[in-house]
């Protein structure tokens, strides 16, 4: 059951201070790598109950008198039309979709940097495009070496060789559409060329996991490992930050690989390095801001099986393989974490049994546990939403929200004016029919006013859903995941 574990007022409090405290260590201009998703970071939610997915737009909003956003894309991303997993839009157009939110916000904006940059038919019609649109367009090149000749990259014929970025603000924050862009390569030659121009700046990255201050094996800094197990990294206590201070901190391996390089860089640049380890350069405050470690390492828990049966489900579709499903199994090893943590999976599985149909099983907040099965007009799904409803709204179970003879027609429609091989109906169209049906019904109204009580609820579904089914019960803020098969033995499963 949700519970929270995580003061978000604290973190934006917090967060915003220690970001000002790092912008005059360095004589009053940072440049801040960003990593992670800033508008909708759902990951953080689950993982560290109460906090806000809008909580770091919502910390730099804070900071926007003195701060400007610059937003790098790799010229390969564009060449080969990159695609955002999460959102299903290229890297160049996740640029645009960028821009938009921060202005939104009141953020400025001011260039976007196109790094490893080449002259490329594809790479020259986005710089025009975003100069069209009146946007700063800066080229950084690929430098031979990089990150291990730190002499040429730290020279006229490395860093040197890029365009210079014209900012005005004291905060920099350096972001990108995803992992790869060149961000810290981008704000390292800024250093260099601030340098040249006797200009004092400095440098540090904003990443929320894993947690430093929290031990290597906690539930919360396992389920980054078990996040990014496609990406195949590794936690590991921080052996620089060990060194210096005789202090555990945790890192991840990339960070901790690349620190020497980033060192010698610090080194070439200004004499000495302001930074004793990889730890030290970052600026993450949320680890302070857990009240309840208990609350917080039940939620990590439910999210480590949660990105356990995504892999699984990934792999039975070919798009995963056998490494990172058994990544994720030595992680639940690691805490002795079972599936029987999540009880809505055995549900949606007995259910399945008792029913010799596909179900789905619903865990409200409360603890009551609500249950769907497929039948003739309504999916697996789309039954337990509405039963769900219902007892949100104490109305009577056997109570048809939804009169047969509004649902038939739709079901007519689809498949006799609209093609379509399923009659039954998903949860969008459900929610579609109930809202009008809530005109004069009485019972629909209250029902439908209960949609909020569900978000944070676990459920499980005992086969592989249609995406726009799982895009539904995201929208709701329902958890939910599904058991690695199909409910038919069809190749094509649209």
């Amino acid at each position: 059951m949700f519970k929270i574990g995580f003061d978000n007022e604290q973190y934006i409090r917090t967060q915003s201070a220690h970001i000002h405290e790092r912008i005059r260590q360095f004589g009053g201009k940072l440049y801040l790598e960003f990593g992670g998703k800033l508008f909708d970071d759902y990951h953080a939610s689950r993982v560290l109950p109460g906090f806000a997915p809008d909580s770091k737009i919502r910390m730099l909003v804070q900071l926007a008198a003195e701060a400007e956003i610059v937003i790098t894309i790799n010229a390969t991303d564009i060449e080969k039309n990159k695609v955002r997993g999460d959102l299903g839009i290229t890297y160049d157009q996740d640029v645009l979709r960028l821009i938009d939110a921060f202005r939104g916000f009141g953020l400025y904006v001011g260039s976007v940097v196109i790094t490893r940059y080449s002259e490329q038919p594809a790479i020259l019609a986005f710089q025009r495009r975003l100069e069209a649109l009146g946007l700063k367009v800066y080229r950084h090149y690929s430098i031979p070496g990089y990150p291990l000749d730190v002499k040429r990259i730290v020279s006229d014929e490395g860093f040197g060789q890029n365009e210079y970025i014209e900012t005005a603000r004291s905060l920099v924050v350096v972001t990108a559409p995803g992992p790869g862009s060149g961000k810290m390569a981008t704000c390292l030659s800024q250093l260099y060329l601030d340098n040249k121009r006797g200009i004092r700046s400095g440098y540090a990255k904003f990443e929320t996991f894993p947690v430093w201050n929290l031990p290597l094996n906690h539930p919360v800094n396992l389920a980054y490992e078990a996040a990014t197990a496609d990406l195949n990294d590794m936690n590991m206590v921080d052996p620089f930050h060990l060194a210096a201070y005789g202090q555990i901190a945790v890192n991840y391996n990339r960070d901790v690989e690349i620190f020497p390089v980033v060192k010698a860089m610090f080194e070439h640049i200004y004499g000495t390095c302001p930074y004793q380890s990889p730890t030290d350069m970052g600026v993450n405050m949320a680890g302070n801001c857990i009240f309840d470690d208990d609350n917080v390492r039940e939620g990590a828990r439910d999210e480590i099986l949660r990105r356990f049966y995504d892999a699984l489900c990934r792999q039975r579709k070919g798009e995963s393989n056998d490494t990172e499903v058994e990544k994720i199994k030595i992680l639940m090893a690691k805490d002795g974490l079972e599936i029987s943590h999540r009880p809505v999976i055995e549900r949606a599985l007995a259910h399945a049994d008792e029913t010799d149909a596909p179900a789905v099983a619903l865990q409200l907040t409360d603890g009551r546990m609500i249950t769907g099965k497929t039948s003739k007009l309504l999916g697996a799904v789309s039954a337990m939403l509405l039963n769900a409803l219902k007892a949100l709204a104490d109305i009577p179970s056997e109570t048809k929200l939804i009169s047969p003879q509004i649902l038939e027609p739709v079901s007519d429609l689809k498949v006799e004016r609209l093609g379509n091989h399923n009659p039954r109906l998903h949860p969008d169209e459900v929610l579609i029919a109930l809202s009008i049906c809530a005109v004069t019904d009485e019972k629909a109204r209250r029902a439908l006013e209960c949609l909020p009580g569900l978000r944070n609820c676990e459920a499980h579904s005992s086969v592989i859903l249609a995406q726009n089914d799982i895009n539904t019960m995201k929208k709701l803020g329902i958890q939910i995941t599904c058991d690695p098969h199909y409910q038919t033995k069809k190749l094509y499963h649209g």
